[in-house]
């Protein structure tokens, strides 16, 4: 751990609010502007930044803090930096580093928002991920193993993360892999003889699991700012999952009910959102400026991601009183060790996709190295992913 620094997460002795606030402020943009890869990749920079490089919280901390944010529903890497701050500067580091990993992506996909509006095309960014997804597959797989070895820390938790990754392997939807993993936690903590007394932790989080599970009905109803927003704050309630999930939820309602877009255009929205840095729920800001410019752009991200604050909010205070019940401390290793199967699962697709030649490979292969041996910042690291991917084309 750095020195000053506070395992907990909060602030260093003699750090002023303000000074924290400024660090987060700067880590969070940064990272908004930079974090390719999915909530994969965002969780696995955070963790190097957070946990590694700084020393604000204990891997445990983080891996819980990780675990609940995959029990409510929303954006789970911004969820996690909105925790993050919360941990480290209170409310208004909750409103600051929530706020400064959104804002710097949805700029970009505003801009390539503005670029499909004006030349009728998404900008080709192929040749940038060949040299960054190698990178972003070693910076995750290096938080993996730092998070697994503070997370999985008996046979059994290694199996029942073993049993998790089959399970989603197999198609098992990850909301149900996390809920089993819990209560199999649960369970085992009964069984062995050592229950404690109410969890009120875990009923509070039964509120929005039962929100997520049915959506409003929607009737056809003319394009509007106002309904745009409640579309989209909808959509930010109730939605769990991945992009592709996100890509159904708006064909049903954009496209097929209210007529809004088209699907080619819904098509190339997500997959803005899948190549840009920063949370993929950008995609409602591409989607805004289509429709209403730049206040739709506005109202559109305003809409998906203000849940997320108030979801953490709620949830936040409810970590330190699950762990102090062993039955509600259980369910929360169970999830936490489902999270990190869910995790290694879609790092293995990444992979497959990701390491595509001899390039590819060593490229992901020097930039483990470099994480591991060196401590090198998964900052320079990508930056100069992308460099050698954009060169690799043109020699």
């Amino acid at each position: 751990m750095v020195e000053g620094s506070v395992s907990g997460g909060g602030r260093a002795p003699g750090e002023t609010r303000g000074a924290a606030l400024w660090e987060l402020a700067r880590l969070f943009f940064r990272l908004g502007a930079t974090a390719f890869g999915g909530p994969a990749a965002h969780v696995a920079m955070m963790e190097d930044e957070v946990v590694r490089r700084r020393g604000w919280m204990t891997r445990e901390d983080f891996l819980d803090l990780y675990g609940v944010t995959n029990l409510i529903p929303g954006p789970s890497s911004t969820e996690l930096a909105i925790h993050i701050g919360h941990r480290r500067a209170g409310w208004a580091g909750l409103l600051v580093a929530g706020a400064c990993f959104i804002v710097p992506a949805a700029l970009i996909t505003l801009g390539f928002a503005w670029g499909y509006v004006r030349f009728g095309a998404v900008p080709e960014m192929s040749a940038l991920l060949y040299g960054v997804k190698p990178v972003i597959i070693a910076v995750v797989v290096q938080a993996l193993w730092g998070l697994g070895r503070a997370g999985l820390r008996s046979k059994r938790s290694m199996g029942l993360a073993a049993l998790c990754a089959g399970a989603n392997l197999l198609g098992v939807h990850e909301l149900a892999v996390l809920a089993g993993a819990g209560a199999l936690a649960v369970a085992h903590r009964l069984a062995a003889g050592r229950p404690a007394g109410p969890s009120p932790g875990v009923a509070a989080f039964a509120v929005p699991l039962v929100g997520g599970a049915a959506t409003a009905a929607a009737a056809a109803v003319p394009f509007g700012l106002l309904p745009l927003f409640l579309f989209f704050l909808k959509v930010g309630s109730v939605l769990f999952g991945s992009g592709y999930v996100l890509l159904a939820f708006l064909r049903a309602d954009l496209v097929e009910r209210y007529g809004w877009m088209t699907e080619a255009q819904l098509l190339d929205a997500v997959a803005v959102g899948q190549v840009t840095p920063g949370p993929v729920f950008t995609t409602a800001t591409f989607i805004g400026y289509l429709l209403g410019r730049v206040p739709g752009a506005l109202v559109a991200t305003v809409g998906i991601f203000l849940p997320a604050f108030f979801f953490v909010a709620l949830s936040g205070p409810l970590i330190p009183r699950l762990r102090r019940s062993a039955v509600a401390s259980a369910f929360l290793d169970g999830v936490n060790a489902a999270s990190l199967a869910l995790m290694a699962v879609v790092s293995y697709r990444l992979a497959r996709a990701a390491v595509v030649d001899w390039l590819t490979g060593a490229l992901a292969l020097v930039a483990a190295l470099l994480l591991v041996r060196y401590r090198v910042s998964s900052l320079w690291l990508i930056l100069a992913g992308a460099a050698l991917g954009v060169l690799s084309v043109h020699l």
